[in-house]
Protein backbone atom coordinates (compact mmCIF):
# COMPACT_ATOMS: atom_id res chain seq x y z
CA UNK A 1 0.00 0.00 0.00
CA UNK A 2 1.30 3.34 -0.93
CA UNK A 3 1.74 5.98 2.03
CA UNK A 4 -0.11 9.38 1.09
CA UNK A 5 2.50 12.22 1.16
CA UNK A 6 1.18 13.05 4.59
CA UNK A 7 2.08 9.83 6.23
CA UNK A 8 5.27 9.62 3.93
CA UNK A 9 6.00 12.88 5.67
CA UNK A 10 5.44 12.19 8.92
CA UNK A 11 7.67 8.72 9.56
CA UNK A 12 10.75 10.26 10.50
CA UNK A 13 8.97 12.39 13.45
CA UNK A 14 7.67 9.06 14.35
CA UNK A 15 10.95 7.25 14.35
CA UNK A 16 12.39 10.74 16.14
CA UNK A 17 10.01 10.97 18.89
CA UNK A 18 9.24 7.25 19.25
CA UNK A 19 13.30 6.84 19.80
CA UNK A 20 13.30 9.93 21.97
CA UNK A 21 11.05 9.87 24.47
CA UNK A 22 9.72 5.96 24.48
CA UNK A 23 13.15 4.62 25.01
CA UNK A 24 12.13 0.96 26.48
CA UNK A 25 9.04 0.96 23.98
CA UNK A 26 11.70 1.66 21.11
CA UNK A 27 14.43 -0.67 22.17
CA UNK A 28 11.58 -3.93 22.07
CA UNK A 29 9.88 -2.49 18.00
CA UNK A 30 12.80 -1.86 16.61
CA UNK A 31 13.74 -5.67 16.42
CA UNK A 32 10.06 -5.79 14.28
CA UNK A 33 10.39 -6.36 10.44
CA UNK A 34 11.02 -3.02 8.69
CA UNK A 35 7.33 -2.20 7.33
CA UNK A 36 5.71 -2.80 10.26
CA UNK A 37 8.42 -1.51 12.80
CA UNK A 38 7.42 2.15 10.43
CA UNK A 39 3.80 1.54 11.10
CA UNK A 40 4.05 1.55 14.68
CA UNK A 41 6.56 4.00 15.00
CA UNK A 42 3.33 6.05 13.20
CA UNK A 43 0.93 4.76 15.29
CA UNK A 44 3.01 5.79 18.51
CA UNK A 45 3.21 9.34 17.05
CA UNK A 46 -0.39 9.74 16.56
CA UNK A 47 -0.88 8.37 20.35
CA UNK A 48 1.54 10.70 21.76
CA UNK A 49 1.24 13.45 19.59
CA UNK A 50 -2.91 13.44 21.27
CA UNK A 51 -1.50 13.10 24.80
CA UNK A 52 0.93 16.06 24.30
CA UNK A 53 -1.66 18.25 23.68
CA UNK A 54 -3.61 17.22 26.65
CA UNK A 55 -0.53 17.04 28.98
CA UNK A 56 0.70 20.78 27.83
CA UNK A 57 -2.44 21.61 28.14
CA UNK A 58 -2.59 23.25 24.85
CA UNK A 59 -5.83 25.44 24.12
CA UNK A 60 -6.61 23.35 20.75
CA UNK A 61 -6.37 20.28 23.04
CA UNK A 62 -10.70 19.49 23.49
CA UNK A 63 -11.26 20.48 20.07
CA UNK A 64 -8.93 18.17 18.65
CA UNK A 65 -9.83 15.27 19.99
CA UNK A 66 -13.42 15.67 19.36
CA UNK A 67 -12.57 15.94 15.56
CA UNK A 68 -10.54 12.30 15.83
CA UNK A 69 -13.87 11.29 17.56
CA UNK A 70 -15.45 12.66 14.80
CA UNK A 71 -13.64 10.58 12.47
CA UNK A 72 -13.55 7.47 14.39
CA UNK A 73 -17.02 7.17 15.01
CA UNK A 74 -18.59 8.29 12.14
CA UNK A 75 -15.81 8.01 9.55
CA UNK A 76 -15.76 12.33 9.18
CA UNK A 77 -13.21 14.06 7.08
CA UNK A 78 -9.75 13.74 7.70
CA UNK A 79 -8.85 17.31 9.41
CA UNK A 80 -5.27 16.54 10.34
CA UNK A 81 -2.62 14.66 10.36
CA UNK A 82 -3.32 12.33 13.13
CA UNK A 83 -6.45 11.07 10.87
CA UNK A 84 -4.24 10.59 7.89
CA UNK A 85 -2.24 8.35 9.84
CA UNK A 86 -4.86 6.37 11.06
CA UNK A 87 -6.90 6.43 8.03
CA UNK A 88 -3.60 4.55 6.44
CA UNK A 89 -3.21 2.38 9.04
CA UNK A 90 -7.13 1.34 9.74
CA UNK A 91 -7.24 0.25 5.52
CA UNK A 92 -3.56 -1.40 6.15
CA UNK A 93 -4.70 -3.33 9.03
CA UNK A 94 -8.48 -3.29 8.97
CA UNK A 95 -8.82 -5.92 12.25
CA UNK A 96 -7.56 -2.43 14.20
CA UNK A 97 -10.45 -1.85 16.40
CA UNK A 98 -12.16 1.70 15.61
CA UNK A 99 -13.45 1.99 19.03
CA UNK A 100 -9.91 1.92 20.64
CA UNK A 101 -9.38 5.60 18.84
CA UNK A 102 -12.92 6.51 20.36
CA UNK A 103 -11.69 5.20 23.89
CA UNK A 104 -8.63 6.78 23.65
CA UNK A 105 -9.54 9.95 23.23
CA UNK A 106 -12.24 9.94 25.81
CA UNK A 107 -9.17 9.27 28.52
CA UNK A 108 -7.38 12.32 27.09
CA UNK A 109 -10.44 14.36 27.74
CA UNK A 110 -10.99 13.09 31.34
CA UNK A 111 -7.29 13.91 31.65
CA UNK A 112 -8.54 17.35 30.46
CA UNK A 113 -11.09 17.67 32.45
CA UNK A 114 -8.93 16.22 35.71
CA UNK A 115 -11.60 13.69 36.50
CA UNK A 116 -11.65 11.94 39.89
CA UNK A 117 -10.06 8.61 40.14
CA UNK A 118 -12.29 7.30 43.61
CA UNK A 119 -11.83 3.63 43.38
CA UNK A 120 -9.63 0.76 41.65
CA UNK A 121 -12.16 0.40 38.70
CA UNK A 122 -11.99 3.96 38.07
CA UNK A 123 -7.72 3.72 38.26
CA UNK A 124 -8.13 0.26 35.69
CA UNK A 125 -11.09 2.00 33.74
CA UNK A 126 -8.33 5.18 33.29
CA UNK A 127 -5.98 2.82 32.68
CA UNK A 128 -7.77 1.11 29.50
CA UNK A 129 -8.56 4.27 28.03
CA UNK A 130 -5.11 6.10 27.51
CA UNK A 131 -2.93 2.35 27.89
CA UNK A 132 -5.01 -0.52 26.78
CA UNK A 133 -6.77 1.08 23.66
CA UNK A 134 -3.18 1.46 22.13
CA UNK A 135 -2.45 -2.60 23.10
CA UNK A 136 -5.91 -3.74 21.03
CA UNK A 137 -4.62 -1.28 18.20
CA UNK A 138 -1.26 -2.83 18.17
CA UNK A 139 -2.92 -6.41 18.41
CA UNK A 140 -5.08 -5.60 15.69
CA UNK A 141 -1.86 -4.27 13.36
CA UNK A 142 0.39 -7.02 14.46
CA UNK A 143 -2.91 -9.83 13.89
CA UNK A 144 -3.50 -12.52 16.60
CA UNK A 145 -4.63 -16.42 16.37
CA UNK A 146 -7.35 -16.00 18.68
CA UNK A 147 -10.20 -13.18 19.93
CA UNK A 148 -8.55 -14.00 23.34
CA UNK A 149 -5.41 -11.83 22.53
CA UNK A 150 -7.16 -8.86 22.30
CA UNK A 151 -7.99 -8.91 26.19
CA UNK A 152 -4.62 -9.84 27.03
CA UNK A 153 -3.32 -6.93 25.07
CA UNK A 154 -5.63 -4.36 26.61
CA UNK A 155 -4.41 -6.09 30.28
CA UNK A 156 -0.94 -5.57 29.44
CA UNK A 157 -1.48 -1.94 28.59
CA UNK A 158 -3.68 -1.75 31.77
CA UNK A 159 -0.49 -3.37 33.50
CA UNK A 160 1.90 -0.41 32.04
CA UNK A 161 0.08 2.56 32.70
CA UNK A 162 -0.66 1.54 36.51
CA UNK A 163 3.41 1.19 36.69
CA UNK A 164 4.00 4.62 34.70
CA UNK A 165 1.72 6.06 37.31
CA UNK A 166 3.87 4.36 40.59
CA UNK A 167 6.63 5.43 39.01
CA UNK A 168 5.70 9.24 38.27
CA UNK A 169 4.04 9.55 41.87
CA UNK A 170 5.93 12.85 42.78
CA UNK A 171 6.00 13.83 39.27
CA UNK A 172 2.41 14.00 38.99
CA UNK A 173 1.99 15.51 42.66
CA UNK A 174 4.15 18.67 41.07
CA UNK A 175 1.54 19.11 38.50
CA UNK A 176 -1.28 18.88 41.22
CA UNK A 177 -2.49 15.75 39.79
CA UNK A 178 -3.14 12.20 41.80
CA UNK A 179 -4.16 9.25 39.76
CA UNK A 180 -4.45 6.92 42.74
CA UNK A 181 -7.54 5.89 44.03
CA UNK A 182 -9.38 7.73 47.07
CA UNK A 183 -10.51 4.76 48.29
CA UNK A 184 -6.75 2.97 48.46
CA UNK A 185 -5.63 5.96 49.97
CA UNK A 186 -7.68 5.79 52.78
CA UNK A 187 -7.81 2.63 53.23
CA UNK A 188 -3.68 2.45 53.83
CA UNK A 189 -4.00 5.89 55.88
CA UNK A 190 -2.62 7.93 53.51
CA UNK A 191 -3.45 11.36 53.58
CA UNK A 192 -0.04 13.51 52.35
CA UNK A 193 0.64 10.91 49.56
CA UNK A 194 3.86 13.58 49.29
CA UNK A 195 4.80 12.89 53.28
CA UNK A 196 3.28 9.75 54.44
CA UNK A 197 4.94 6.12 54.11
CA UNK A 198 3.80 4.88 51.01
CA UNK A 199 5.27 1.10 51.84
CA UNK A 200 1.46 -0.26 52.09
CA UNK A 201 0.69 1.35 49.43
CA UNK A 202 2.80 0.36 46.64
CA UNK A 203 2.75 -3.09 47.94
CA UNK A 204 -1.02 -3.05 47.03
CA UNK A 205 -0.98 -1.33 44.12
CA UNK A 206 2.08 -3.30 42.68
CA UNK A 207 0.49 -6.50 43.66
CA UNK A 208 -2.66 -5.46 41.31
CA UNK A 209 -0.46 -4.66 38.52
CA UNK A 210 1.91 -7.97 38.40
CA UNK A 211 -1.94 -9.76 38.26
CA UNK A 212 -2.41 -7.50 34.89
CA UNK A 213 1.03 -8.24 34.02
CA UNK A 214 0.38 -12.49 34.59
CA UNK A 215 -2.68 -11.63 32.22
CA UNK A 216 -1.19 -9.81 29.29
CA UNK A 217 2.16 -11.21 29.19
CA UNK A 218 0.55 -14.64 28.66
CA UNK A 219 -1.22 -13.03 25.23
CA UNK A 220 1.54 -12.46 23.38
CA UNK A 221 1.73 -15.84 22.62
CA UNK A 222 -1.47 -15.57 20.46
CA UNK A 223 0.25 -12.65 18.71
CA UNK A 224 0.98 -13.54 14.85
CA UNK A 225 3.96 -11.11 14.65
CA UNK A 226 6.05 -9.30 17.04
CA UNK A 227 5.12 -11.63 20.13
CA UNK A 228 8.54 -11.79 21.87
CA UNK A 229 8.76 -8.16 21.14
CA UNK A 230 5.79 -7.04 22.98
CA UNK A 231 6.85 -9.61 25.27
CA UNK A 232 9.93 -7.77 26.17
CA UNK A 233 8.31 -4.56 26.28
CA UNK A 234 5.95 -6.02 28.91
CA UNK A 235 9.19 -7.70 30.65
CA UNK A 236 10.87 -4.24 30.88
CA UNK A 237 7.94 -2.12 32.18
CA UNK A 238 7.19 -4.89 34.70
CA UNK A 239 10.63 -4.01 35.71
CA UNK A 240 10.05 -1.05 37.26
CA UNK A 241 7.83 -2.51 39.34
CA UNK A 242 11.24 -4.47 40.83
CA UNK A 243 13.39 -1.18 40.97
CA UNK A 244 10.40 0.31 43.09
CA UNK A 245 10.67 -2.47 45.64
CA UNK A 246 14.55 -2.41 45.72
CA UNK A 247 14.21 1.14 46.21
CA UNK A 248 12.84 0.57 49.30
CA UNK A 249 8.92 1.50 48.39
CA UNK A 250 8.94 4.62 47.76
CA UNK A 251 10.77 5.76 51.13
CA UNK A 252 13.55 7.87 49.00
CA UNK A 253 11.69 10.64 47.06
CA UNK A 254 10.96 12.43 45.06
CA UNK A 255 13.03 9.87 42.99
CA UNK A 256 11.75 8.62 39.55
CA UNK A 257 13.11 4.88 39.82
CA UNK A 258 14.27 3.59 36.03
CA UNK A 259 16.01 0.33 34.52
CA UNK A 260 19.29 -0.26 33.71
CA UNK A 261 20.34 -0.11 29.97
CA UNK A 262 22.13 -3.25 30.82
CA UNK A 263 18.60 -4.74 32.67
CA UNK A 264 16.83 -4.19 29.68
CA UNK A 265 18.79 -5.65 27.03
CA UNK A 266 19.10 -8.34 29.34
CA UNK A 267 15.43 -8.81 29.15
CA UNK A 268 15.06 -8.24 25.51
CA UNK A 269 17.43 -11.31 25.32
CA UNK A 270 15.33 -13.70 27.75
CA UNK A 271 11.99 -13.04 25.65
CA UNK A 272 14.17 -13.85 22.26
CA UNK A 273 15.42 -16.62 23.67
CA UNK A 274 12.23 -17.91 25.14
CA UNK A 275 10.49 -17.47 21.16
CA UNK A 276 13.98 -18.97 19.85
CA UNK A 277 13.05 -22.15 22.79
CA UNK A 278 9.41 -22.01 22.53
Amino acid sequence: MVMSPVVHDSLPSAIEVTNSVAQTFSLAIRFLPGPLRDDVYLLYLVVRTLDDLVDLQQPEAHNRLEQVVTWAEYEGATTGREEAILEYLFEKYPAMPRDAVTDFCIGQLDELSAACIETEEDLDLHAYRVAGTVGRLMAGMLGVTCPDALVRAKALGIAMQRTNILRDIDEDLARGRIYIPRETLDAVKIGDLACDDRSDLLLAEIAIADRWYDEGLSGTAYLVHGGWQVRAAGLMYREILRELERDGLGRIRPRRVSVSAHRKLWLVTRAALQRSSG
